[in-house]
């Protein structure tokens, strides 16, 4: 039995194929923390969970179980009140005695209990239990702040408005301020403090803009996912819908699903597990444009097409790659490829290299591709990929010995590879 198994207690909680938690409808990440405990203070019969990965929301505590992939979430709407985190020792004369102070320093854990409210009405004291290194007092002070919140009362459609009415017509009140005449260097230095207050409240007044843009735009992802969720629900639901309906469903999901990340993953929230986490987002994320491209992707395109959906927490191209290369040790659907050529691409790991060579030979085959060969754009029309990625493939075949390259000032044309079938016993007939 799985450590999320044992604590039957807390309502379980989905994960992706990547092994990163579903996040409900205007829930956002905002702090890790890799290894800790859940303990029972007071109540032995609750039972524990061991070697977690803590993901802090604006709803839950979200506990995930990484080798079982198997997750339990704590509502933040249970805590009825979280005590400050202290430290708590290990004591052991001989590993003190014979362990430098570096050493004996890990030994300390520290835990934050909490006070929650479990059905039909009773009171527990669990204890989150810190075993890593890491900032406890930053992922406590957000702890607090997501609790204050109450981020589950809200709704994203009826945000109150900042803005207090003002009458038509009215000036505002910093305008009505009298004018002194600019005389002496009174004068002059007055005019100066004038200005440069002028300045900061214009900087004050784009940074407040910008602010409600960046929530503005967050409620509108929000609200993106719920009408994509309606929109799969709904096709799912009425199978005897025709071709027109079908095809602007279609069309209209594509566009929701381009609008964004709703909880990209930032160096803010992850801390040490950033690449981590980011590689587990990026396969979640790749899935869906993969089965639409084919099973194949150039690298580029889908570090713009990641960075588009993030919205503003872009990421660097180095970030990108760290963050493919994570994926050799761990179970996810995706790998990254790099052809002999030097182009890298990520594909699906049920991606076949000999469906697509298939496609190829018959394609190279035909009548006309007999006369005239095949080119890239040939290839990449009948693939339904990107000109490059199918230049990459039609080298891969003339690797494999399946076509013949011709290369002219046109460009390059590849045929069918007669030579297979010439036998070398009896060249001659």
């Amino acid at each position: 039995m799985s450590s999320a198994a044992a604590a039957d207690w807390l309502p379980s909680a989905s994960v992706t194929a990547s092994g990163r938690p579903v996040l409900s409808a205007g829930e956002v990440e905002r702090n890790l923390l890799p290894l800790v405990d859940l303990e029972p203070e007071e109540n032995p019969r609750l039972g524990a969970l061991r070697g977690c990965l803590l993901a802090l929301t604006s709803h839950r505590l979200i506990f995930l179980h990484e080798p079982s992939r198997s997750a339990r979430g704590l509502p933040l709407a249970t805590v009825v009140h979280a005590y400050p985190p202290h430290r708590r020792h290990s004591h052991n004369p001989l590993r003190s005695l014979f362990s430098s102070s570096s050493s004996s320093s890990s030994s300390q854990h520290h835990r934050i209990r909490l006070q929650i409210s479990l059905p039909p009405a009773r009171s527990e004291v669990v204890a989150i239990v810190v075993t890593c290194k890491a900032d406890v007092d930053v992922f406590f002070g957000r702890l607090l702040e997501a609790i204050r919140a109450r981020a589950w009362e809200v709704s994203p459609a009826a945000a109150p408005s900042t803005g207090a009415p003002v009458m038509e017509g009215a000036a505002p009140a910093e305008d009505i301020a009298i004018r002194m005449p600019v005389v002496g260097v009174s004068g002059i230095l007055r005019m100066e403090q004038e200005s440069w207050e002028s300045a900061g409240q214009n900087l004050q007044d784009a940074f407040q803009d910008l602010n409600a843009l960046m929530s503005k735009a967050k409620e509108m992802m929000q609200l993106a996912e719920k009408m994509r969720l309606k929109l799969l629900t709904n096709s799912s639901t009425e199978p005897n819908s025709n071709d027109e309906e079908m095809g602007s469903k279609q069309d209209m999901q594509d566009l929701l699903l381009s609008v964004g990340i709703v909880s990209p993953v930032t160096k803010e929230t992850a801390g040490a597990l950033y690449h981590q986490q980011l590689s587990l987002q990026l396969a979640d994320f790749v899935r869906i444009p993969l089965e639409r491209a084919g099973g194949m992707m150039a690298l580029v395109d889908v570090y713009c097409l990641f960075n588009r959906a993030r919205g503003t927490e872009l990421i660097s191209p180095e970030d990108l790659l760290q963050a493919c290369s994570l994926w050799e040790k761990v179970d996810v659907p995706v790998m990254l490829r790099k052809f002999d050529s030097g182009v890298k691409v990520i594909q699906t790991k049920t991606h076949s290299d000999e469906e697509v060579f298939a496609r190829i030979s018959s394609l190279a085959q035909k009548p006309d591709a007999l006369q005239k060969g095949i080119s890239p754009s040939d290839a990449a029309f009948t693939l339904g990929i990107a000109p490059a990625l199918a230049k990459e493939h039609l080298l891969n075949a003339e690797n494999k010995g399946l076509l013949c390259r011709d290369v002219s000032p046109d460009g390059f044309r590849f045929f069918v590879n007669l030579f297979n079938e010439i036998d070398s016993q009896n060249i001659y007939t």
